[in-house]
């Protein structure tokens, strides 16, 4: 990551260049795997063979996986965001 300015003189003139390098590379390489376990967290949670939903602090649905979607018979799409749970509870 680089990022360089010009410098200047009293009268505004260019003078020179200020610049200011940053190795990013680990930070890149702990990005990456972040991200990687972020998907296969999110494999196993899609395909559990177990209903996951999450709610949030208002009662909407913020996560719901295939098998919740299987047993209730509503999909992902029409569960999220949903005002009250109670339609997905038995």
């Amino acid at each position: 990551l680089v990022n360089a300015t010009t410098r200047r003189d009293p009268d505004g003139n260019i003078v020179g260049v200020v610049g200011v390098a940053q190795d990013v590379t680990e930070s890149s390489k702990n990005d990456r795997a972040v991200a990687a376990m972020a998907h296969e967290l999110r494999q196993l949670v899609d395909t559990a063979n177990a209903p996951i939903f999450g709610i949030d602090v208002n009662g909407n649905v913020n996560e719901w996986n295939n098998k919740t979607a299987e047993i209730t018979g509503f999909s992902k799409e029409e569960s999220f965001h949903s005002p009250p749970v109670s339609p997905f509870i038995v």
